[in-house]
């Protein structure tokens, strides 16, 4: 034992060694680099441009080339060809005075041509090995082709389901938002910031620092006001998480923080980022939000570049208020040198770790892209963790289960989704190539051939408005779906209907409805794909449906009326995962990371509440007078927080405590047996949430502390266990300091945050 604790000491002194010498090398590098460079080029490398191919926010011009070979351009996003990015980093390494190479960034957001589910359905696997899978191929095939840096992950709390932006992250959980953040974050970047400057990997952004998710009223971009308490409890920890995992930059929000703009915050980016935990990375705003401050009511552009820069942000985004304006702010001594020389350090460092000066063309690769994007490996891979996340959220009745299908007789397949290739992967898809993916209708003909007959028909368009239809497809790279003449794709639809045995339906939001600047203040499928739904189950078929969706939706009216439902969250291998799981191939697993409405009025909605002082439990349908209830919507979500259905059904015994008390220190353990009582082998996510019962503030009604996807045959039992310590345990108290509190916690153990048994345990 000794022996072996000699060797493992032995190791880690020798990286700490290791790591130790790198870090002087490149402090020497980058000072003797820096002691060359003029003003001008220490501005350019805090310049960051958009290329001219992929649009993800107002259109500025660029002049990359030029700005190259000037030494003022530090950093350019979305090109998505190798030879143009191989191209103009030849112009900045062999045409600028000292050859600075330039930092390539991409919105890589789920995937890169092998598109996985948006990120709220990454999160809904609930298996962090298939999240940072999922990131590793995006970061494999990324780097391939030239990228170095992907704008992501995105780890913002989103409570309200309004918001568009709900799609790119994690959804309402901090406990489970910090284990997607630091997978994501060690997916995409692997080793890649390895001391030789060899390793493989991009760099991950966490963005957006802070409180974006926050948005008044789910409207983006909008006032965001909330108490430090609540920001240290609730919508800090998968951001702290991100950057413990080792990202190597962060992106500020668009919002404000306090009054002031989160890309000129210096309480945000300085004291918290960087002084409370050690951040020691690149931070770069958002499109143009330097700029933006200038609406917020803040000053000027060289008034907003000079407060950003203090503030403690690196990289101008595209707004050209740093290499436009700071010359003359240090001219009047607004900012420093010092402040300049500190940006374009921390610029300079991200380069030098990911190898850039020693290899500048190590990203890209056309043999390698051509290798490895989307090659049958990583498809088969995006097929398997596409169908882990799909959440079935009804399916039948207990004792007559709809699903899974049969592949005979014959079965309808309709709805507005059924033929798009552009819109099967998602939003964010910014390197997709739609010619290579399989619509819905080709992907269920491939998957019943020679054994069921498959009809077909659109039904409906998304929404009733042709312009809008087409002017936002087009606005986010979409194909448009084609806009019908309403009645007689209804009319076709219904009789086709007629001549099924069952009827999947395929609807909800295309691409373009959950991605940026997207806030819809009516939850509800829109009123045409309603207008079918209604038509279709009023045939007395069996009606699946398929609900594509990028946040939390109202279904109220579809759990009475359709006979099962399941939420899809896109991904390019999307059709065949379907097949997979609704023919049984594959057992659905995928539960909710977002709590799912009766009502759009109810929004805000979201399991960790704090309590009131007048509490009515969720599932309450009588109105209660001088209660927080409402007149026109049952109390609590329609489906909750964690739930998710399986082909199965699983039994959870009393919760069992090694000891009821504990000392700080100390730890407690609990278990379950959980015992697989259906027919079929499938996964259960076995949740544990803990309730401080009695705290010098008040806590939250539960909070999600643990959770473990066990897979179990039929009939097969086996004990789950939870681990309970102190960091289970801990919150930020009033004075926002990190405490454990004395006395009683309740212990939940459950398959959603809603269905929990529960034990109480001391801490003394």
């Amino acid at each position: 034992m000794k022996k072996q604790l000699a060797v493992i000491l032995s190791a880690a002194m020798s990286l700490l060694s290791e790591n130790v010498k790198a870090q002087d090398a490149m402090t020497q590098f980058i000072d003797e680099l820096m002691g060359r460079m003029t003003l001008e080029e220490k501005l350019g490398q805090l310049n960051q441009q958009p290329s001219d191919e992929i649009s993800t926010g107002p259109v500025v011009g660029s002049n990359a080339s030029r700005l190259a070979a000037e030494g003022k351009l530090g950093s350019i996003f979305n090109i998505r060809d190798v030879e143009k990015i191989h191209a103009l980093q030849k112009v900045a390494v062999e045409q600028s005075r000292l050859g600075i190479p330039i930092l390539f960034g991409m919105d890589v957001i789920h995937g890169y041509q092998t598109i996985f589910p948006l990120p709220l359905g990454m999160a809904s696997t609930w298996d962090m090995e298939a999240v940072r899978e999922a990131a590793h191929i995006a970061a494999v095939e990324a780097s391939a082709n030239g990228v170095a840096w992907t704008f992501s992950p995105m780890v913002d709390i989103a409570l309200d389901a309004r918001w568009g932006r709900q799609a790119e992250g994690a959804g309402e959980d901090p406990y489970l938002g910090s284990q997607v953040a630091a997978a994501m974050v060690k997916g995409y970047q692997g080793d890649v910031f390895s001391p030789q400057g060899t390793g493989t990997g991009i760099m991950a952004c966490v963005k957006h620092f802070a409180l974006y998710g926050a948005a008044e009223a789910g409207l983006d971009y909008n006032t965001v006001d909330m108490s430090h308490l609540r920001m240290y409890n609730q919508y800090f920890p998968p951001y702290k998480a991100a950057v413990e995992a080792g990202a190597g930059s962060v992106m500020s929000s668009f919002n404000i923080v306090d009054g002031i703009p989160a890309t000129a915050n210096r309480w945000l980016l300085t004291d918290v980022l960087r002084r409370q935990w050690g951040f020691s990375g690149m931070v770069v705003t958002d499109y143009a939000s330097i700029h933006e401050m200038t609406s917020h009511g803040l000053g000027s552009l060289k008034d907003n570049a000079a407060r950003a820069l203090l503030a403690g942000t690196d990289m101008d985004m595209c707004a050209n208020g740093f290499i436009g304006t700071l010359r003359q702010s240090l001219e009047e001594g607004k900012v420093t040198m010092e402040d300049i020389d500190r940006a374009c350090r921390h610029v300079l460092e991200a380069k030098y770790k990911l190898g850039l000066f020693r290899a500048p063309y190590r990203f890209g690769s056309k043999a390698q892209a051509a290798k490895v994007t989307y090659c049958e490996e990583h498809r088969q891979a995006a097929r398997r963790i596409t169908a882990e996340s799909f959440v079935l959220l009804k399916n039948g009745t207990e004792d007559s289960p709809l699903l899974p299908l049969q592949p005979q007789g014959t079965i309808a397949l309709i709805g507005p989704l059924i033929d798009t290739r552009t819109d099967i992967t998602g939003s964010w898809s910014m390197a997709q190539d739609a010619s290579k993916y399989t619509t819905l209708r080709e992907g269920f003909q491939r998957a019943l051939a020679g054994k069921a007959t498959l009809l077909c028909a659109q039904g409906c368009n998304l929404i009733d408005n042709a312009r809008t239809q087409e002017a936002v497809a087009r606005g986010h790279g979409c194909e448009p779906i084609p806009f019908v003449d309403s009645d007689a794709a209804l009319a076709e639809a219904i009789s086709i209907a007629q001549k099924a045995d069952v009827i999947i339906c395929a609807m909800g939001e295309c691409a373009w409805m959950n991605s940026e600047g997207t806030s819809r203040s009516n939850l509800e499928l829109y009123p045409p794909q309603r207008r079918l739904l209604a038509a279709l189950a009023e045939t007395g078929k069996p009606v699946v449906l398929l609900n594509f969706a990028g946040r939390a939706t109202v279904l109220t009216w579809e759990s009475q009326h359709v006979d099962a439902i399941m939420n899809v969250w896109y991904g390019s291998e999307c059709a065949d995962a379907l097949c997979d799981v609704l023919f049984g191939r594959v057992s659905p697993s995928g539960r909710l990371t977002v709590s799912m409405p009766h009502a759009t009025g109810q929004e805000p909605l979201y399991y960790n509440r704090l309590p009131t002082g007048r509490p009515v439990p969720d599932g309450t349908v009588d109105y209660r007078v001088w209660s927080p209830n409402y007149l026109d919507a049952v109390q609590g979500p329609l489906y909750p927080f964690g739930y998710g259905l399986t082909y199965s059904r699983f039994n959870y015994s009393d919760i069992r405590l090694s000891s009821t008390a504990m000392s700080a220190d100390g730890a407690i353990t609990a278990s379950i047996t959980l015992t697989n009582t259906g027919e079929r082998e499938a996964t259960e996510v076995v949740q544990l949430y803990i309730h401080d019962k009695v705290a010098s503030i008040s806590r939250p009604v539960k909070e999600l502390k643990d959770f473990q996807r066990v897979t179990l045959q039929a009939g097969e039992s086996r004990d789950v266990e939870f681990h309970i310590t102190a960091d289970e345990l801990k919150f930020y108290n009033y004075d926002l300091d990190y405490v454990l509190e004395p006395g009683d916690f309740e212990v939940m153990i459950g398959p959603n945050s809603h269905d929990v048994k529960g034990a109480l345990i001391r801490v003394e």
